[in-house]
């Protein structure tokens, strides 16, 4: 069964077989070069797998069963926040006007829809402490590339060329990723011994030629879960040296409606639509990642704009793309963006309103710091140390040095055997600040009893691997695959299906 299940879509197809069979056409064929300009047509057909429809539902429903998800169980993955998205978001989604509206379609012919995204926008500059905002990033690393593009921007209409973008070693990977990707050169500030950014550090850097510091990405809390206290003079010395200080809203989820990163000084802040507004995300999308910005930053916007036009003679307002932004960084995808994510995620924010998107942060620290002190008991407390042990907000990270060191049991190890538990490992060695890292992110949605029951299976790997750590070593056991060679699957990947 398990060989059956792990045969390609094409391995299965049979020549000649059809999922369906379509009536002759009613109307007069053409030939194909007459339809589509010669240069674009293929040379041969397309090698697609020919298979019945029975076997094409079987197929991907077995490779649905293949993969963990939310709705099997516990998802601590850190920095994610793999929360439940509410079923009521989805129906509103698939609604016939909102799935079935053409991208393409005229604006006058789009109203509510372009009204929605206004109301989205406000919506996320409200939340965010900032006045303005664009729909268009897909992705919260897209959300970065555009906030990196815009700082470009803004720079270049002073007159300035700066080079050097700061980020803290406990960054998400993406940001120096973004920043090269920008054409900019990142450059490395400390952490303290609080988990927050080091200020001498910082001072330091900025010193060494303040007028080449062309932005700092921070993420408050960071990926330790740790709020920066010194966030103000933070914000202070990145625009006393011209800077720009740049929010990577991948944590917003721990501090909605409690505080804003507007109030801190940031000028601009990309928001995760799929971690903490309820968009199912995994698997590499779909997702989004508006951008907030500042007014300095503003004019430099991606293009169109959904913008809410005053009515006249009676008439009220309408809803409109406004291309006429001359120094707009250009258009950063086709169309406007995923409008599912925008739908589901405009559904959340009014389902909760104000006071429910500050309870939903309130119970995300709250579990984090309940679970937290749960792995500070018993043989989690010795093996599996809380790398900087504060309160902590929506997040934590341990350390499995003890455990690798007294069991012979590395990170990599632990996080298998929980699948066997039937938990989703969290994030592992991530930060790499922290030596063999853990991070946990249970995120508001999950009970007391999940967290428990988490608790106690870390508890159950730790006792058995006094014992016998092949177990865990040789874990996962009960996953449809095992474990599998990744050194070689990334120095050699298969990526292609032989035909």
């Amino acid at each position: 069964m398990q060989a059956e299940r792990a045969r390609t879509i094409f391995e299965k197809s049979k020549t000649g077989r059809r999922a369906a069979a379509l009536p002759a056409t009613e109307v007069p064929e053409k030939p194909l070069d007459e339809l589509i300009p010669s240069n674009l047509l293929r040379t041969e057909p397309p090698r697609l797998p020919e298979i019945a429809e029975p076997e094409i539902v079987r197929h991907y429903n077995r490779l649905s069963r293949r993969n963990f998800d939310l709705d099997s169980g516990f998802y601590p993955l850190g920095s994610c926040t793999m929360k439940h998205n509410p079923r009521l978001n989805e129906r509103v989604a698939a609604l016939p006007g909102h799935a079935r509206l053409h991208p393409a379609q005229d604006p006058k012919h789009a109203q509510g829809a372009l009204e929605l995204m206004w109301l989205l926008q406000e919506s996320l500059g409200e939340i965010c402490g900032l006045p303005h905002v664009s729909l268009q990033p897909s992705a919260g690393s897209h959300g970065e590339l555009a906030g990196l593009l815009l700082t470009r921007a803004y720079h270049a209409d002073r007159g300035e060329q700066r080079t050097k973008v700061l980020a803290p070693d406990t960054s998400h990977g993406t940001n120096p990723a973004s920043v090269t990707m920008a054409g900019y050169t990142v450059v490395k500030v400390a952490t303290n011994d609080q988990g927050g950014v080091e200020m001498d550090d910082l001072r330091a850097k900025i010193a060494e030629d303040p007028d080449d510091v062309a932005c700092l990405m921070l993420t408050n809390p960071n990926t330790l879960g740790v709020f920066d206290e010194n966030i103000a003079e933070i914000a202070r010395l990145i625009h006393e040296a011209g800077g720009t200080l740049y929010y990577d809203g991948a944590n917003l989820n721990a501090v909605m409606g409690h505080s804003r990163p507007g109030d801190m000084g940031f000028d601009i802040v990309h928001v995760n639509l799929h971690k903490s507004f309820s968009q199912p995300h995994g698997g590499g999308g779909p997702g989004a990642g508006p951008i907030a910005v500042s007014d300095r930053i503003e004019p430099f916007l991606p293009r169109p704009q959904v913008v809410r036009r005053e009515g006249s003679n009676g008439h009220g307002p309408s809803f409109d793309l406004d291309f006429e932004r001359p120094k707009s960084i250009g258009r950063l995808r086709g169309f406007q963006g995923n409008f599912g994510v925008f739908v589901r995620s405009y559904a959340y924010i009014l389902s909760l309103g104000a006071d429910g998107l500050a309870e939903a942060s309130e119970t995300a620290v709250l579990n984090a710091n309940y679970l937290k002190a749960r792995l500070a008991e018993g043989r989690a407390g010795e093996r599996l140390p809380i790398a900087f042990d504060r309160h902590c907000m929506h997040e934590f990270v341990l350390s499995g040095k003890p455990m690798k060191r007294e069991l012979g049991l590395a990170t990599l190890d632990l996080a298998k055997r929980l699948l066997d538990f039937g938990f989703h490992p969290p994030t592992v060695y991530f930060p790499l600040l922290v030596d063999e890292a853990l991070m946990v992110e249970p995120t508001e949605t999950e009970t007391k009893e999940s967290l428990d029951a988490f608790a106690e299976a870390i508890e159950k790997i730790l006792a058995e691997a006094e014992s016998n750590p092949d177990l865990a070593k040789n874990a996962p056991y009960t996953t449809p695959v095992r474990r599998l060679d990744e050194v070689k699957a990334t120095r050699q990947p298969v990526v292609r299906q032989p035909l």
